[in-house]
C-alpha cells in the first residue's frame, strides 16, 4: 500500500471535525474489551472506509462490519481500494464485491493506483 500521506494528527483532526449530525457520513465502530477494533463509514452508496486493527484482523469483525454494511445498503454499494492492497482485495472479492473500474491514481491523494469495487445488492446477483 502507499505510504500515508497524512500525519495522525491531520486524520485525527480531520475525523473529528466530521459533521455527523448532518447525515452525510454513517460511522460505525466494533468494540470489545480491548476498547474499539475497527470501524466502517458509509458516505451514500460508498464504503469509505473499513478498517481493523492488525491484532484483531481474522476474527471475523471485518465480516460483520462489511454485513451490516450490506444489511444498511441492500440496494448495493461501492469502494475504491488500493491496486496493491492484495489482502483487501482478496476479502471484498470473499464477500462477494466484484471489480469494476481500474484507474492509475491520478484521481486520488495518494496517486497510487486503484480499483473502484461493487456489491450489487441482495437483489441483484449479490450475495448477503
Amino acid at each position: 500500500m502507499p505510504p500515508s500521506i497524512h500525519p495522525p494528527h491531520e486524520v485525527h483532526a480531520f475525523y473529528g471535525a466530521l459533521d455527523l449530525l448532518a447525515g452525510e457520513r454513517e460511522p460505525w465502530v466494533a468494540e470489545d474489551e480491548r476498547g474499539i477494533v475497527a470501524f466502517t463509514e458509509l458516505k451514500g452508496d460508498w464504503l469509505d472506509d473499513l478498517y481493523v486493527l492488525p491484532e484483531a484482523q481474522g476474527e471475523g469483525i471485518g465480516s460483520a462490519l462489511l454485513d451490516l454494511v450490506k444489511t444498511l445498503r441492500p440496494g448495493g454499494f461501492s469502494l475504491w481500494v488500493f491496486e496493491t492492497n492484495t489482502p483487501a482485495r482478496e476479502f471484498y472479492a470473499r464477500h462477494g464485491l466484484v471489480e469494476r473500474e481500474l484507474t492509475d491514481g491520478s484521481g486520488n491523494e495518494e496517486k497510487a493506483p486503484d480499483i473502484r469495487m461493487e456489491w450489487r445488492g441482495s437483489g441483484v446477483g449479490g450475495s448477503a
